[in-house]
């Protein structure tokens, strides 16, 4: 072949497959090695001149260390034919360098040619599969149209522009109708290389999906003057969208639903009418919550921020609202704001809020010994626990009504015998439960919170309200009740 026509076809080949030229001289030279290897069982190297296109060919050796006993990776024993020892080399080569010698470049006959042809091939498409997977990795996150090119066992493939993608069934919004050659945006999620081609997975699920689509529809957005705060959706149906405006002066919620809810009813039909609440991020968690309970208006809200819980109370016709078709609108508010929420009515609440003040009442008057009407008036005046009153400025508790500086005197000293009283019990339940294989200092501190304060407390727990106490991964906390119950004889 004259340099002219090579250089023609690296550059023909470069060209129709997006790949640089030297990966294409790479390929043939490897190609043409591996047919000489081939034509004389040895090992050869080709070198090719990028400017004048003339070949040279090599025959080379492997250096190896000294000695018998050596297997090549591919599993070849010693061969002089294809290995050379290091001392051979006068020290002058490294380990697993080349010893080369120049040969004669042969011209191949009719099946050399078609293993140069074969090797070129499988080349230049690893090359491009290279590309196109280092492409699709720096693009990972953005939304494409692609076109829908056959749908098979659930999963759509597509077309992305040259370039083959695939939707995952689990990846596409449920009841989503899609034929042949439709054409739909898709969320790029995650790009792989494999023996048969790069692969391209898409998804029209992911919540970043959603975030993306704004970015493209409302300018305020992509320009950064309206930040998404967080997504959840429940794909195809609802979803709600969280946001917060730099600038006060912005509504950012309008922004959003756009004139007439344009913005917003194009995100909606992009995504199979999936209908969407654009809400308002708050710092403060419980008017986050409140805000991402919409369209349900909430009557009250009580924060267990140990636990990483709220207790929203509506009132009786607001209940239905709050929960939604199936759990949805409370599903998405959790999601959303990441705390655990119990909606119930207003009713419900008071019941559940005065049979908290009675167990409090109950265990205040027994710590301190007094009788139920003086714990009642110590909450009250906010003296929930022998920690509040023995620490307690004297003054503060003196100005209560009935309270004289004697009974006051006496409430602490009372409260201050029942806080060493406690510090000894939950010093014992703490080395009795960290006894227990997996439960360390700070987990049981949470427990004796909890009230679980004995090896047998621990074992009569569920998972879920072992999970309640403090967040673990799951098996962790199966693993810990087992252990408790095996100590407390359970199975024998």
């Amino acid at each position: 072949m004259e340099s002219k026509d090579l250089f023609l076809m690296v550059e023909a080949i470069s060209n129709e497959k997006n790949i640089t030229k030297e990966c294409v001289f790479e390929a043939l030279e490897e190609a043409l090695a591996t047919a000489t290897k081939k034509n004389n069982n040895i090992d050869a190297h080709v070198e090719i001149d990028r400017k004048t296109g003339e070949f040279s060919t090599f025959r080379q050796w492997m250096v190896i260390e000294d000695g018998e006993n050596f297997v090549d990776d591919d599993g070849t024993e010693f061969d002089p034919e294809l290995h050379i020892h290091a001392k051979d080399t006068n020290g002058s080569m490294a380990i697993e360098d080349f010893v080369r010698e120049p040969m004669e470049t042969e011209a191949f006959g009719r099946i050399a040619a078609q293993i140069v042809k074969q090797v070129i091939i499988q080349k230049v498409r690893e090359a491009e599969r290279e590309v196109i997977v280092e492409d699709y990795t720096q693009r990972m996150g953005e939304v494409i149209m692609v076109t829908v090119k056959r749908i098979d066992r659930g999963n759509a493939y597509v077309d992305m522009g040259g370039v083959d993608g695939m939707i995952p069934k689990f990846d596409l919004i449920p009841n989503e109708s899609i034929r042949k050659n439709d054409r739909l945006r898709a969320y790029i999620k995650e790009v792989k290389s494999s023996p048969r081609g790069a692969q391209i997975f898409l998804s029209r699920t992911a919540p970043e999906m959603m975030i993306e689509l704004f970015e493209m529809e409302v300018p305020e957005i992509s320009e950064g003057v309206i930040e998404i705060m967080g997504v959840s959706r429940d794909p195809g149906l609802r979803a709600k969208l969280a946001v917060k405006a730099k600038d006060k002066r912005i509504d950012p919620i309008g922004s959003c639903i756009g004139m007439r809810g344009s913005r917003v009813q194009a995100v909606s039909n992009e995504l199979n009418g999936e209908r969407v609440d654009v809400i308002l991020w708050d710092e403060d968690p419980a008017q986050y919550v409140i805000n991402a309970m919409a369209p349900a208006e909430v009557s009250s809200i009580v924060v267990d921020e140990d636990k990483n819980s709220m207790d929203i109370a509506v009132e009786e016709d607001q209940l239905a609202l709050a929960i939604g078709r199936g759990g949805q609108n409370i599903k998405l508010a959790s999601r959303l704001t990441n705390w655990k929420l119990n909606v119930m009515s207003v009713s419900e609440s008071d019941d559940k809020q005065t049979e908290e003040n009675q167990k409090i009442s109950k265990k205040l008057a027994e710590q301190l010994g007094v009788d139920s009407e003086v714990a009642g008036v110590l909450i009250d005046e906010g003296f929930a626990s022998i920690d509040d009153v023995a620490d307690a400025d004297a003054a503060s508790l003196e100005a209560v009504e009935e309270f004289d500086a004697t009974m006051v005197e006496e409430l602490q000293e009372r409260a201050s015998d029942a806080q060493l009283v406690q510090a000894l019990g939950d010093a014992e339940s703490s080395e009795v439960l960290t006894s227990v294989k997996g439960v360390d200092e700070d987990l049981a501190q949470a427990l004796i919170e909890a009230e679980v304060a004995t090896v047998d407390d621990l074992a009569e727990l569920s998972i879920d309200e072992l999970l309640d106490i403090q967040k673990l991964d799951k098996e962790v906390a199966s693993a810990i009740i087992m252990t408790a119950r095996e100590n407390e004889g359970w199975f024998k």
